[in-house]
This record gives structure tokens, C-alpha cells and sequence, in this order.
């Protein structure tokens, strides 16, 4: 039987039998090999939940958080507003963001299958019922319409970035955009206006180092009140744009 890291901690005091012992010592064998220790427990905290993760997605981690709260700060608690979270992977934020504006509607695209499968497993755990999810790399998949917010945490790690040598068990091509690591970022930036609706906001997560190019293609793109926000840590991590007009 396989158990969540809950209900190993419930059942701590309650005697080893020998497949338990081999789950755990084939655990601990992973994590020795350097495999995250999401991965083999299969879930991982996320601001209100918890997240099934697989090698399919990403590892939510604390830095994207601000992301979150940057986008529900521009998104007031009423009917009818609209949202896409662009490269969704485990659907982090698409789910936390649903969950705390339960009368947004939220569309989570990617253009991973196997990606979006962990998703819809989330918003089914989570109970996220206004979430919708689309395949689609960036906007290509989309239908016409047009959102009050769009959200990304696209990949921008540099191609030759010693840091790959340390996420060797999570998805490349969620990880890497080309020889600056900004190829995604551009795509994203040139893109939004076609999908922003007037006085519409969008949020990108970038590297710590990013921040000045990504302001550029942000006000090179047209975009109004671009500006950048830090994370708990201190660190650069997130550009703010509107495309110009009013709501």
C-alpha cells in the first residue's frame, strides 16, 4: 500500500511490517541518489494545499507564492473574472488562485498531456470546480477570448546554467528558454496584449538576474505600471504590466 507523507507520520508508532521496510528503504535509496524528496512522497505543500507532483511537473516552491499573491491582488472578489495561468504544470497556481476567488474563472493550459493530467488530479483533490484546462503551448491553443489577469511561471533558465546540474530529475523543458533563459518569457510578452482585456494584468515569474530585461520587453510590449516585485527572500521575481485602457 502506498502512503502519503500524512499518513506515515500517523502510523509511525505502529509496527514496520516487511513491505513498509521496503518502501522505505527503496525511498531512502532515491533520496540518496538525489531524486527531491517530492517526487517519492509524491506531493508537496503549496500556500493552502497540497499538490500531487510526478517527474511530469515542476516542484511548487515558496518563491512562486508571491506570484500568487501579486494576482489576487488584482483580482477583486466578484463575479465573472477571468484568468489564465500560461505553462500550468502541477497547477499550483491556477488551483490556489481558484480557490481563492471561487467566482473567478480560471483556464490552466500547457502543453504537456502528462503535465496537464496532474493538474486535473489537483483540481479533482482540491475541488477546484472553476478551473477548465486547455492544451495549448502559450496561446497557440487558444480560442478567442480575451482575460482580466494572465499568470506565468515559464521556464527561464539559461541553456549552459551550472544551476541545471542540480534539477536533473525535473522536467527540461519546463526548466530552460534558450541561451539567456528568456526565449518563453518573450513569447509570453509579445503575445499578452492579444489576450489581455483592457486594463488587464499580466504577471510573469522570472530568474533573480532577469529583472531589468524583463522589464524592457514589458515596456518595450506596450505594457503600462510595469514594475517588479520581490520575493519573501528579498530576491527579484516577479514583472508587473497593464495593457493600456480601462477595464
Amino acid at each position: 500500500m502506498q502512503m502519503n507523507a500524512a499518513q506515515r507520520i500517523a502510523l509511525e508508532r505502529d509496527p514496520v511490517d516487511a513491505f513498509d521496510l521496503a518502501d522505505h528503504e527503496q525511498g531512502v535509496a532515491r533520496l540518496a541518489a538525489g531524486e527531491p524528496l517530492a517526487y517519492i512522497v509524491g506531493e508537496q505543500p503549496f500556500r493552502e494545499g497540497v499538490f500531487v507532483v510526478t517527474p511530469d511537473v515542476l516542484i511548487p516552491r515558496p518563491d512562486t507564492e508571491v506570484l500568487v499573491a501579486c494576482a489576487l491582488e488584482h483580482l477583486p472578489s466578484r463575479d465573472g473574472m477571468k484568468v489564465l495561468d500560461l505553462g500550468t504544470g502541477s497547477g499550483c497556481i491556477a488551483m490556489s488562485i481558484a480557490l481563492e476567488r471561487p467566482n473567478a474563472e480560471v483556464t490552466a493550459v500547457d502543453a504537456s498531456p502528462a503535465a496537464l493530467e496532474v493538474a486535473r488530479l489537483n483540481a479533482q483533490r482540491l475541488r477546484a470546480a472553476n478551473v477548465q484546462f486547455v492544451r495549448s503551448d502559450w496561446f497557440e491553443g487558444l480560442v478567442d477570448g480575451r482575460f482580466d489577469v494572465i499568470v506565468a511561471n515559464p521556464p527561464y533558465i539559461a541553456t549552459a546554467d551550472p544551476h541545471l546540474e542540480d534539477l536533473t530529475h525535473e522536467p527540461r523543458a519546463a526548466l530552460v528558454a534558450g541561451p539567456d533563459g528568456l526565449d518563453a518569457i518573450r513569447r509570453i510578452v509579445a503575445g499578452a496584449a492579444d489576450y489581455l482585456e483592457p486594463g488587464g494584468v499580466l504577471l510573469v515569474e522570472h530568474g533573480y538576474d532577469q529583472r531589468p530585461a524583463v522589464l524592457a520587453l514589458f515596456q518595450a510590449a506596450g505594457l503600462l505600471d510595469v514594475c517588479g516585485v520581490d520575493d519573501l527572500a528579498g530576491r527579484a521575481r516577479v514583472v508587473v504590466g497593464r495593457r493600456p485602457g480601462r477595464p
